[in-house]
């Protein structure tokens, strides 16, 4: 697979995403297209492909003289910039020069930027971010969590379908349970949203297990979990703060407690178990499903780790198909949208 990585995108561009695309060809068989301002990408380029001991020339430089930033608009920056690092990405996966566009940068000019030069799949009312969370039992699907602040019955529905698919295709679950977040079990509590996308669902064949709490996210009652983008950005937002916030409160615990210093060894063990499965650069974006190509969004913080497992999430979705599976499963459901 070639994936075409926005090198200029994030808080840390294009450092970052220069190493992240170096250990990306190193560990897999995947091709890399860095694309922003080549003069700032190829010294970086040498610097790491000799650390980590790769050929330069494994890796290609595409060349992009506008940057959106982090501030921007993303709606004027994608109209202005055309020749920006993440338009140059689109417009090379448009033209088959790619298999997937990624970008840690300004994650509403990105999904503008795919949505303008992609399309949209035939039939998706609205592209949404997906985004992976983690739970006891692994990880769960959340959608959508920031692209549609508010939604219509129908919207959420299609993102279960579209949740439903990626969970199974990308992620390995055999016939995913899908939940809509709501204020309780019971199909009584609710609100109009929640009642008639519920109402959807259960017309569909999908795994539909009803409403969850917020609460069972994490117990990992539901593999794909559906929401408006408002409630699914809180839900991840307050989610990273969750994990930071008990990691740093052992860390504390254990140097204020002179007593727990003969535990540490056992202790590293644990926190890097539960730091590996909490943490966001295992893996490294997220995908914006219901467009006609490929584009994963990471986290503006990112750093090289996230980057590399983002180019291989990429290359995995794009293998397996996903969005012609879509395509085919909302035509199965297009009656119950139009009645």
């Amino acid at each position: 697979m070639i994936i075409a990585l926005d090198a200029m995108g994030g808080d840390k561009a294009p450092d970052i995403n220069v190493e992240g695309a170096v250990l990306a060809v190193k560990h897999t068989s995947h091709e890399v297209l860095l694309v922003g301002k080549q003069e700032a990408i190829y010294p970086l380029l040498d610097k790491y492909a000799k650390i980590h001991s790769i050929s330069p020339s494994k890796i290609k430089v595409i060349n992009a003289t506008e940057v959106i930033e982090m501030h921007e608009s993303p709606a004027n920056a994608v109209r202005q910039k055309k020749d920006s690092s993440m338009a140059v990405c689109a417009k090379l996966v448009v033209e088959k020069q790619a298999d997937a566009f990624v970008s840690m940068g300004n994650s509403g000019a990105a999904m503008a930027t795919a949505i303008m030069y992609f399309k949209r799949i035939p039939g998706v009312l609205r592209p949404a971010i997906s985004t992976p969370f983690p739970t006891v039992s692994g990880m769960c699907t959340i959608l959508d969590v920031g692209a549609n602040v508010d939604c219509k019955p129908e919207h959420l529905m299609q993102f279960a379908v579209m949740g439903s698919i990626y969970a199974e295709k990308v992620l390995g679950q055999s016939k995913p349970k899908i939940g809509i977040i709501s204020i309780g079990e019971e199909d009584t509590k609710g609100n109009e949203l929640t009642f008639a996308a519920s109402d959807m669902l259960k017309q569909t064949s999908l795994n539909f297990i009803g409403n969850i709490e917020g609460g069972d996210i994490p117990k990992g009652k539901a593999n794909v979990v559906v929401c408006d983008g408002f409630v699914g950005n809180v839900i991840l937002k307050f989610g990273e703060g969750i994990a930071e916030m008990i990691i740093k409160l052992i860390k504390d615990s254990v140097k204020s407690n002179p007593l727990f210093w003969g535990i540490i060894p056992f202790l590293k063990v644990a926190m890097y178990s539960m730091k590996k499965k909490v943490d966001y650069t295992e893996q490294g974006g997220a995908p914006l499903l219901g467009v006609n190509e490929v584009c994963l969004i990471g986290h503006g913080k990112s750093n090289a780790k996230a980057v590399k497992n983002a180019v291989i999430v990429a290359a995995k979705y794009a293998s397996q198909h996903v969005n012609d599976e879509i395509a085919r499963e909302l035509a199965k459901y297009g009656h119950i949208i139009k009645s």
